[in-house]
């Protein structure tokens, strides 16, 4: 009995590539928006603590968390000064794909100079 021929897969790699590629477009598009949130996260606490430093000098908390934000992320930022001396900043994570805003996150900081 002569051997059978074995089937040769002749393009099941390209098909198997093919079906995966939106599944990993999906993954690498989560992960960007994952990345830029704890982007956002890192410099609105930066940006809190310009603005405790502002607060206690007597200068614009405004300007200096918006001076402390890089250009895609001053765009609706808000800050909000207490009593107490803490200051509160608060911005909108931007959205990876279709723009806008995801979701707002903020951060708090309070700056009370040392004395001499």
């Amino acid at each position: 009995m002569p051997p059978i021929p074995s089937a040769r897969p002749s393009g099941q790699a390209s098909v198997e590539l093919v079906a995966l590629l939106p599944l990993v477009a999906v993954a690498a598009v989560l992960a960007w928006q994952i990345a830029l949130a704890g982007h956002a996260m890192w410099m609105v606490a930066g940006a809190a603590r310009a603005a405790a430093r502002a607060h206690a000098l007597g200068a614009d908390e405004t300007e200096a968390a918006r001076a402390a934000l890089p250009g895609a992320l001053r765009r609706g930022v808000r800050v909000d000064a207490a009593a107490d001396g803490g200051v509160a900043v608060r911005l909108g994570v931007p959205r990876v794909v279709g723009g806008g805003r995801l979701l707002s996150i903020s951060a708090r900081a309070r700056f009370v100079p040392q004395n001499r």
